[in-house]
């Protein structure tokens, strides 16, 4: 017991000069320079005009906002061919999607061709692209079941090509494409190479509900891009994640440039 005082009588002092400390210091660190890069994408759709949407990424410390790039001269080579997109900024009412660049064109592309994407400003920055048009991939069946709480479950079937290394984004939208998709994931057939696949849901659907279903067949590097952002988007504000950077597929800046190659249903829940 002797022993015992002894050691919190030395310790007491510690304990004393501790809680009266300020244990709070400031420490300022000083940052390199950040320096701004092009921001792209551009979709190719079949029988749609061309656009694409080129902005400036800003430094994680500003506000949340992406600046616009009127200078910016946006290529597309098709063929031999260029096409030059001025910068005529627009949004698209039908999906609620905004374009810094379009032309209104449309393009005949067929699967495996090969197209190239440009973008240059007057501060020297360049940025380019590749694509490969892809081939659809048809829905071959989009089912629904009832449960006892009149609640309805979706089944929607495709059969993947065991030739090819394949990816895929599957996306249900209700009464909409501008309205938020209720389902939208990205896959590839590592596992399910040959086979007739079936993506299911929740009993989400009541009957009544008119629902869009799109199978998209993806380039790796749309779904690189897309299962990068949805990393970041998980690590965003988690203090126990590890940081995600987004796999870009152009190179000189940060972006996408691909086609979409898709087969769409829309269907109403009826029992």
């Amino acid at each position: 017991m002797k022993t015992r005082r002894a050691i919190y009588t030395l310790l007491l002092p510690l304990l004393f000069l501790l809680l009266s400390c300020d244990m709070e210091q400031e420490v300022e660190i000083k940052l390199p320079p950040y320096e701004s890069q092009l921001v792209v994408e551009c979709y190719l759709e079949p029988g749609k005009s061309l656009r694409a949407v080129v902005l400036e990424s800003v430094s994680y410390f500003n506000e949340p906002e992406l600046p616009l790039v009127p200078d910016a001269e946006v290529f597309i080579t098709h063929q031999g061919r260029t096409i030059k997109l001025p910068f005529s900024p627009i949004q698209n009412k039908a999906t609620g999607k905004y374009y810094t660049h379009r032309k209104n064109e449309k393009l005949n592309l067929q699967p495996g061709d090969v197209l190239t994407l440009e973008v240059k400003d007057k501060k020297g920055r360049h940025v380019t692209g590749t694509t490969t048009v892809m081939g659809q991939v048809p829905i071959e069946a989009v089912e629904w079941k009832f449960n006892e709480s009149n609640k309805a479950y979706l089944l929607t079937s495709y059969q993947d090509d065991p030739d090819a290394a394949n990816y895929y984004r599957y996306m249900v939208h209700r009464d909409s494409l501008s309205n938020s998709s209720q389902r939208d994931f990205v896959s590839s057939d590592q596992l399910t190479n040959g086979q007739r696949v079936s993506y299911g849901s929740g009993y989400d659907y009541e009957e009544g509900d008119t629902l869009i279903v799109s199978l998209f067949h993806i380039e790796k590097q749309y779904y690189d891009f897309l299962s990068s952002i949805s990393d970041a988007r998980r690590a965003n504000g988690n203090p126990f994640a590890q940081p995600s950077r987004i796999v870009s597929s152009v190179k000189g800046g940060i972006g996408i440039f691909t086609n979409l190659s898709y087969n769409r249903k829309t269907v109403v829940i009826e029992k």
